[in-house]
């Protein structure tokens, strides 16, 4: 690990309000790395330079929050996807906008540019992909086969596929010019936030659980940015290099440039910058961890020079692009393949929206026009300095949540090769792989502050968030003394201990008893017994046991069970209602993971015709179906409601909303 030296090797960079209300999603320039693009639920695109405090341009023209920004492979365009599922697409350079899209009926949830900057890709939460032509305007062809939300699409270095990442825990490979699936891996067991592709090989990279994943510029080993967290993975065999703290708490996006590793993440309003020095991070050589079975030796790696995967052919651009144009397949099977001129009412968008330059000084230095001519060298970017070193902090690394798909020359999809790792409020849980007899563990953690019980939520008090910088319910003035006759008092070191212990002993109280509660539970969840844990979890009136178990049953979808939902429900209506942001994210992930399994169950059953004669078995399931389905249209109306929020929450919700629109037929 990082050693004591003048300098650190990861450090803040920069901090900033990039918004007037709060960030929804941000991107960096990876040809650069010294671009950032924020979205936000302001319906505004700003773009930044890094290590610069102002915003060198706002971009205007959404009427919703902004879910995904992307930029193109020169930088010169910027796109962006709304909730109301519109595409807008900006030409920096001309500080104008370029175009409106439209099509998708959901969120936009990701966006790719292909390398040659002339088509573009979106992901929304109707579970369709589109693959755009940026310059007439048309949907080029639609793909259909996810069932869930599609969170991130990656074109291949080459221009020839396109993957795709889902919640329904696969990943597409496309072939853009026959227009049809290559094939899909299935190895990640939860939703799937992100994939890369290798920069030569045949070789993909995805992660999960908020999790960043990139190649390093040579391909020779893969970054993973988790909480607080860089760690360096090699592979054949899988095995970690290096871990490095680093205080950017949930990473949202990593860029590469002169050996220096960009890492940006946001909270709210505000958006923090930070650097590693990847001079000083070990890429090769002995490993730390092994990721896959830490009882087995490594096996030898393969040198290099003699892997079989193929590397991707580069031919030139103006090739690819007439492949694409020539494919007359692919436009016969989209119905929306044909060109089509611009509404009135896209025209109308395209003159409301606008490019506020905020910034000229830096909007001349950055988007200067190609074809002025220049009398000196052009720029290049010099890297950060590092401060000063504080300390050393020493990290002992995780197994790794990445899945690394080789995709030989056929593309049959591989054997996975490690198991996702989740991280959910307020239950961590740490998954690795262990032989078939071994134990799993968990720790259950009550969220930051103090528990309440469920008895004191009030619903109609303000959300409190699931990571925040300060406990909730605690004020320095309660542990001083009334001031008296109007002069303010300074207390003295033992009065401010007794007026702090009276809380501890107060918290001391409330923890003994869930850790008590807690115990009762694991009694009941070593019979196997899983809707008797769940019963036994309500029965204590406590919902942050409830939202204990439920993220634990959350990481295995197998473990629920017809009956399971009939007796959690009432309480999932509970937590979507409840002010801890953390128990309305458990409570629809809950709901979703219901939906998806049951739904289909629950509607067969219950339009099914009578049977003849007695079916005892028949009949309780159809009575587990009538009570699910009355409780599912309650939760319908939660749901609706809460929909209606902007941001964050009401985008998850508008999602619930699309999966629960059955029950109303």
């Amino acid at each position: 690990m990082a050693q004591s030296s003048a300098t650190k090797v990861a450090w803040k960079l920069q901090d900033m309000v990039a918004h007037s209300s709060n960030v929804s999603s941000l991107v960096l320039g990876k040809s650069s790395s010294r671009l950032l693009a924020t979205g936000g639920e302001d319906c505004r695109v700003n773009i930044w330079a890094v290590n610069k405090p102002n915003c060198i341009m706002s971009l205007t023209g959404h009427n919703t929050p902004v879910e995904c920004v992307q930029f193109s492979s020169s930088e010169e365009q910027v796109v962006a996807g709304s909730q109301s599922g519109s595409l807008r697409v900006w030409d920096l350079e001309a500080a104008k906008i370029l175009r409106t899209l439209t099509g998708h009926k959901a969120n936009i949830c990701s966006l790719d540019f292909h390398p040659f900057g002339e088509y573009l890709a979106s992901g929304s939460m109707d579970t369709n992909i589109k693959l755009w032509d940026v310059r007439r305007k048309g949907c080029v062809f639609r793909y259909k086969g996810h069932t869930q939300a599609v969170r991130f699409l990656a074109f291949s270095p080459d221009g020839k596929w396109l993957a795709s990442a889902s919640d329904d825990s696969t990943i597409k490979l496309w072939d853009l010019t026959a227009g049809k699936m290559i094939t899909e891996f299935t190895s990640h067991t939860s939703s799937v936030s992100i994939v890369q592709f290798h920069p030569n090989e045949y070789l993909l990279a995805s992660g999960s659980a908020d999790r960043c994943v990139l190649f390093s510029p040579d391909g020779s080993c893969l970054y993973s940015g988790s909480e607080d967290t860089l760690r360096v993975y090699g592979w054949e065999p899988d095995r970690c290099f290096d871990a490095v703290h680093v205080a950017w708490g949930k990473v949202a996006d990593l860029a590469i440039c002169n050996n220096q590793m960009i890492g940006v993440s946001y909270s709210q309003m505000n958006v923090s910058l930070h650097v590693v020095d990847l001079s000083r991070v070990k890429k090769s050589g002995s490993v730390i961890q092994g990721l896959i079975q830490d009882d087995k030796p490594l096996a030898v790696p393969t040198p290099k020079g003699t892997t079989l995967r193929r590397n991707y052919e580069r031919t030139n651009t103006s090739c690819n692009r007439q492949k694409m144009k020539q494919n007359p397949d692919a436009d016969r099977r989209s119905p929306e393949g044909e060109r089509r001129s611009p509404s009135s009412e896209e025209e109308r968008d395209e003159k409301e929206s606008s490019a506020e330059i905020t910034n000229p000084d830096d909007y001349r230095e950055i988007f200067q026009p190609r074809n002025a001519i220049s009398r000196t060298p052009p720029k290049t970017n010099e890297p950060f300095p590092a401060p000063l070193e504080d300390d050393t902090i020493l990290l002992k690394p995780s197994p790794a949540a990445e899945i690394l798909t080789p995709m030989p020359d056929r593309l049959k999809a591989p054997t996975a090769s490690s198991t996702p790792v989740l991280r959910v409020e307020p239950t961590v849980v740490v998954a690795v792989p262990r032989p078939p007899n071994s134990v799993v563990t968990a720790s259950l953690a009550p969220p930051s502050g103090h528990v309440v019980p469920t008895s004191k939520l009030k619903p109609n008090s303000a959300v409190i968030p699931s990571t925040r910088n300060e406990p909730v319910g605690l004020n320095a003035g309660d542990f001083l003394p009334p001031a008296q006759s109007g002069k303010t008092s300074v207390a003295s070191d033992e009065e401010a201990l007794v007026q702090i212990r009276k809380g501890h002993d107060t918290m001391c109280v409330m923890l003994t008893s869930r850790h008590k509660n807690l115990d009762m539970v694991r009694i009941v969840w070593a019979r196997n017994n899983i809707k008797a844990t769940l019963d036994s979890a309500v029965s204590m009136n406590d919902l942050s046991i409830v939202v204990d178990v439920l993220n634990i049953i959350n990481l295995k979808p197998s473990l629920w069970k017809l009956d399971t939902c009939s007796s959690i429900l009432p309480q999932i209506e509970e937590l979507l209602q409840s002010k801890y942001e953390s128990y309305v994210q458990t409570g629809c992930t809950s709901l979703r993971l219901i939906l998806k399994r049951f739904w289909p169950l629950i509607s067969d059953t219950l339009t099914a015709p009578p049977s003849v004669g007695v079916d005892i078995t028949r009949e309780e399931r159809h009575q587990k179906c009538k009570a699910c389905y009355k409780q599912l249209k309650n939760l319908s109306n939660v749901v609706k409601l809460r929909a209606e929020q902007v941001g964050r929450h009401g985008s998850t919700f508008k999602e619930l909303q699309l999966l629960m629109a059955p029950l109303d037929y």
